[in-house]
């Protein structure tokens, strides 16, 4: 793992969350950057955890896991993108196999029952099962690729619109902003962002046999909101059907 563990995918701000060793830092989720005494914005505005013990900075340098460069090169990326794709038809099948039995998925009427109410709004089965099936991607995601690319990948990073300036940048405020699943970003500043995901798990028959929509309009409304981000980055979402789609 790159030193300065900056931003992904952990559910608080201890090294050692989903069981990884001491020395290897736990990637950072949005809401630990902006913990106090978590991480830190640098002279240059980035947003860095703290410095890791001089031992561990020492030891990741002799392994040659020390790889500072601004952006992920294209290998790099088909090897991130291979990875979310793999991560996501595992998490499906597996949130199915534990729910429902050995080779059971959900039918359309189990997809739709309505689980819990959320003031006015009704949370279905669906809904449920994709939030279960978002988080086990996640710790997929970690598990293997959190080594190699904690600087330059950050979960659930939050997107509030300045005012004053119009633009969005990194934020706490919930109101209004946009939180894509996985952002691959400049080294160690997510408001640089160079590629962007959401993950969709379909449940009912005919989502799952046309994920992308009618004319694709499912996917330009999980995707269209975006547009408002810096710089237009590129996005695509990540389903178990059809892997990457933009």
């Amino acid at each position: 793992m790159l030193p300065l563990a900056g931003l992904l995918l952990a559910s608080g701000c201890a090294t050692g969350a989903f069981g990884l060793p001491e020395l290897v830092p736990s990637l950072q989720s949005q809401s630990c950057a902006f913990s106090p005494g978590c991480m830190a914005p640098a002279a240059s505005g980035e947003i860095l955890a703290p410095s890791v013990p001089v031992v561990v900075r020492a030891t990741q340098a002799v392994r040659g896991l020390l790889t500072l460069k601004d952006f992920l090169d294209e290998a790099e990326v088909a090897r991130v993108e291979a990875v979310l794709v793999q991560c996501a038809r595992d998490a499906d099948f597996q949130v199915n196999e534990r729910e429902y039995g050995q080779g059971k998925f959900p039918d359309d009427r189990e997809c739709d029952r309505v689980v819990s109410q959320e003031g006015k709004k009704s949370i279905t089965r669906a809904m449920q099962l994709g939030a279960l099936k978002h988080d086990m991607a996640f710790a997929c995601v970690e598990r293997e690729l959190g080594r190699d690319f904690s600087d330059h990948i950050t979960r659930e990073p939050r997107y509030g619109r300045n005012p004053s300036t119009g633009t969005y940048t990194l934020t706490e405020e919930r109101f209004e902003s946009l939180v894509p699943d996985l952002v691959i970003h400049l080294i160690r500043n997510a408001n640089r962002i160079q590629l962007l995901y959401d993950f969709y798990f379909p449940c009912t028959s005919l989502k799952k046999s046309n994920p992308l929509g009618r004319n694709r309009r499912t996917l330009q409304e999980k995707l269209d909101k975006y547009d408002s981000l810096p710089g237009e980055p590129p996005r695509a979402l990540v389903t178990p059907q059809l892997g990457i789609s933009r």
